[in-house]
């Protein structure tokens, strides 16, 4: 199997493992202030910070989400490095 073939095959695993995540992510974190009685979430919105109540129930659903966002970040910049690779090889 040449390079190539190795990279398209991992490129196609990539994109597959990305998709199955796309459904079900939240970008931010979950955090409890010592000062707060409840849990929030803290994410970015227009390069500015926001912070939203989360109830008590969805805090277990919203770090899942969160984890789930993470593993799609790092696949993203692993599907770029092959891509990359890809690019070089192609067009020698």
């Amino acid at each position: 199997m040449s390079k190539i073939e190795i990279l398209k095959n991992r490129q196609g695993r990539l994109k597959g493992e990305i998709i199955a995540l796309l459904d079900n992510y939240l970008i931010g974190s979950i955090g409890k202030s010592p000062s707060m009685s409840g849990h929030n979430l803290t994410t970015k919105v227009d390069g500015k910070t926001v912070t939203l109540y989360a109830r008590k129930a969805i805090v277990p659903k919203a770090l899942e989400m969160g984890k789930r966002y993470n593993k799609m970040w790092g696949l993203i910049q692993k599907l770029s490095k092959v891509n990359w690779e890809l690019l070089n090889l192609e067009n020698k």
